[in-house]
């Protein structure tokens, strides 16, 4: 039975400024000790850790808990900066961290950036071709794969050119036909699933939907709260790396949005 539980997971990243880029620097700043400063954040506060260095460590998720069961579908919201894409990509495996205790039961696919994976060199097809080797195709899955990709994809004679020729629309229907051909136990989104024009989105939803009735528990982080309403069970509001509020869909978004509606512009 697939499940997702986070205990305590928190994140910092070290930020260095152009004067501390080298071996001595880099060895001195972490010999000393560091000051804390805090710094006002829309909606909330960011933690900053600094020194007489310039290096800095901005702490992107801090003591983030929670469980996911089979069967929900679960929406992230939050302030840009918020720890929303940080956590997606604590719980897909691209960020590890040093702190707390994650626990994930069932294979994990992440809709997270439209090119991964994607050699720019390489034509449509064959990335498509790496692609079906890596997910280990027979010739004959591997043609209907092409088929699918660029029938959906519609780049017409593009598709035989480098993907590095691409328009950035391009590259996201080549990069999003392939990477909803996995059907996962546990799927998580960024909310990139949606760009491209309206005929695109069109194409992209009734797609995705095949994909999201098929995996056992979706995360998905969007700032297109009509899309969660529709799509999600349950909601959790981050704000400055931490869960404000964890709840149904309704009640989480509805004060979310009482929240942003009375932050000054």
């Amino acid at each position: 039975m697939a499940h997702i539980r986070l205990e305590d997971i928190s994140l910092s990243f070290p930020v260095l400024h152009g004067s501390s880029r080298s071996l001595k620097k880099t060895l001195l700043a972490r010999a000393k000790s560091t000051v804390t400063a805090r710094t006002g954040a829309v909606g909330g506060r960011m933690r900053v850790s600094g020194n007489s260095s310039d290096v800095v460590e901005v702490q992107a998720l801090s003591n983030v808990s929670f469980s996911i069961s089979e069967g929900e579908r679960v929406g992230l919201v939050g302030h840009n900066g918020a720890g929303k894409s940080t956590l997606l990509r604590v719980l897909a495996g691209i960020y590890e961290t040093g702190e707390g205790t994650l626990d994930i039961e069932g294979d994990t696919h992440a809709l997270i950036d439209p090119n991964a994976g994607m050699n720019g060199e390489l034509t449509g097809r064959e990335n498509i071709q790496l692609f079906a080797c890596r997910m280990g195709m027979g010739k004959a899955a591997t043609q209907e794969l092409e088929k699918d990709v660029e029938t959906f994809s519609d780049l017409g004679a593009f598709f035989d050119l480098p993907v590095r020729l691409y328009s950035s629309g391009m590259s996201v229907r080549l990069g999003f036909a392939l990477a909803t051909v996995p059907r996962p136990r546990i799927l998580l989104m960024d909310e990139w699933f949606m760009a491209g024009d309206q005929k695109f989105q069109d194409k992209a939803r009734a797609r995705l939907e095949g994909m999201v009735d098929a995996a056992e528990i979706l995360i998905v982080t969007s700032h297109a709260l009509s899309v969660l309403r529709e799509w999600c069970t349950r909601i959790i509001w981050m704000e400055s790396g931490e869960v404000r509020m964890d709840g149904p869909t309704d009640e989480v978004l509805d004060a979310y949005e009482a929240a942003v509606a009375v932050i000054p512009a």
